[in-house]
């Protein structure tokens, strides 16, 4: 389908659907992007999600998506929306299945003249950070584990030797969403995650291997620890089962409540509950605590990788200077205070394919970056490599501290297998010498670079809105994809 509805041009980085464009509009929606990248944007028929957010009941603020936006599942990929934390609900298609997937970012004192043969490197991740569709995890844990995961998250992986308490104060939340309630979780949901931690799993997630290409802030850089010519590592992975079945199971409520109660909503897909309500407040803890399982999850990871550099560069992960520079999630809901109508009010913030991008300043900041602002780390395609960037003013004014999370698909995964060829994938990826591992044939194709906009057009547009500021750019040298 084609979005063929109003869609006007405010600026050169914003379009809006007004609020009367569709019954039961509470507000208006506004989608960023440049003029190049709106006609694919329509043809996606995304702004019609976008629409349909501005629908939720106890919306504040616009209903808003970011310019890597793609159609997803209730909410669009790259959807931001806040909610009066009095009268508003809680959806989960607002936070997505993979509660928490997110980036991290490792930085090294190396160069790639010190590690040598990266195929070495590559080869030691892939064979300790456990990757592919069902893959598990190396570590066996029990219920007893499982339940204290859902409660500290990241702190329990640092409690249990995997990392460094220094990792935490560099982790959103210092890893650790404390409202979560493993009473919230169902049996199946542990069960799934049980087999799972510390494993990257399938589809776009992906462990890559990148030097420092380029500095643009030489002040922020230096504050992130990121030096021209170093190589760092980005995870990029979620709550894998656990979070999948937390919304699974809470979706299946919040379709009996719409219907029990005749909550009028353009999309059943949209199902919430009030925050107030039992039903809202418990997935609220449940969401909480699949966030805890995925920074547990990253947090080991976080470990192997440090263990494999040790292994093939026989030297220690601290003289190697590899320190977690940030962690930031981008399919999540949290409680912030922001200016609405110029009074600061309590909201949830649901971010959907979108990451927090505060400015400097803000109690939420690790201490060491509050005065540069956040860090905010933006993947790519798997041959375009990750951009660094830092959150700054105009997040905070326009989009609750918000700003996108990746490239965004131009492509279905259905559409790019039926279309694309993997021996031409591994070909573009050694011609630009980047060392791929991967699992299935599938997965290659479904994340091929050119199923992806363009990661540069999607910078410039939060950067031209004010959204977020560019400090680095990092190049792959290798990948691991799952």
């Amino acid at each position: 389908m084609v979005w063929n509805g109003n869609l006007n041009k405010i600026d050169d980085n914003r379009w809006e659907i007004p609020q009367g464009e569709f019954p039961g509009m509470n507000t208006n929606a506004i989608i960023y992007a440049s003029e190049e990248m709106i006609q694919s944007i329509r043809s996606d028929n995304a702004p019609q999600q976008v629409a349909n957010v501005a629908c939720l009941p106890g919306i504040v603020g616009s209903s808003m998506a970011m310019p890597d936006i793609h159609w997803g599942y209730g909410f669009p990929i790259g959807g931001v929306a806040a909610v009066d934390s009095d009268s508003g609900s809680i959806s989960p298609g607002g936070i997505g299945f993979d509660i928490n997937c997110g980036v991290r970012l490792i930085k090294t004192d190396l160069t790639p003249d010190d590690i040598g043969d990266v195929s070495k490197l590559i080869d030691e991740l892939y064979k300790n950070v456990p990757s592919g569709l069902g893959s598990k995890g190396l570590t066996r844990i029990g219920m007893k584990e499982i339940e204290e995961i859902l409660v500290n998250g990241s702190k329990w992986a640092v409690e249990n030797g995997y990392g460094w308490e220094r990792d935490l104060e560099a982790t959103e939340e210092y890893g650790q969403m404390m409202d979560a309630d493993p009473s919230t979780v169902s049996d199946k949901s542990r069960k799934r995650g049980l087999p799972q931690l510390g494993s990257l799993g399938s589809g776009n997630h992906f462990l890559e291997l990148d030097i420092v290409d380029k500095v643009f802030d030489e002040r922020t850089a230096k504050a992130f620890g990121l030096k021209e010519g170093t190589v760092t590592i980005t995870v990029h992975c979620g709550s894998r089962g656990c979070g999948h079945q937390i919304a699974t199971d809470y979706l299946q409520e919040m379709e009996k409540y719409i219907r029990n109660n005749k909550v009028s909503l353009p999309d059943r897909q949209l199902a919430c509950a009030p925050l107030d309500s039992k039903l809202g407040d418990d997935y609220y803890k449940a969401m909480c605590c699949g966030a805890n399982y995925a920074w547990a999850n990253r947090q080991m990871i976080t470990h192997w990788v440090r263990e494999s550099f040790e292994n093939i560069l026989e030297d220690s992960a601290e003289a190697m200077g590899m320190d977690v520079v940030y962690d930031v999630a981008h399919n999540i809901a949290k409680k912030e205070r922001h200016s609405v109508e110029k009074h600061n009010e309590n909201v949830l913030v649901h971010r959907k394919g979108a990451t927090r991008s505060f400015a400097p300043g803000r109690q939420e900041i690790a201490m060491r970056y509050r005065d540069v602002g956040q860090p905010v780390i933006i993947p790519g395609d798997m041959k375009a490599g990750t951009y660094v960037l830092v959150g700054r003013k105009g997040a905070m004014e326009q989009t609750f501290g918000s700003t996108c999370h990746g490239a965004g698909r131009v492509m279905s995964r259905k559409a790019a297998i039926d279309n694309l060829n993997a021996n031409d994938i591994k070909k573009a990826m050694t011609d630009s010498n980047i060392y791929l591992r991967n699992g299935s044939e599938e997965g290659l194709l479904e994340e091929a670079p050119n199923a992806y906009k363009d990661v540069d057009e999607v910078i410039r547009v939060v950067c031209a809105a004010g959204l977020t500021e560019k400090v680095a750019k990092l190049t792959p040298l290798g990948v691991v994809k799952g």
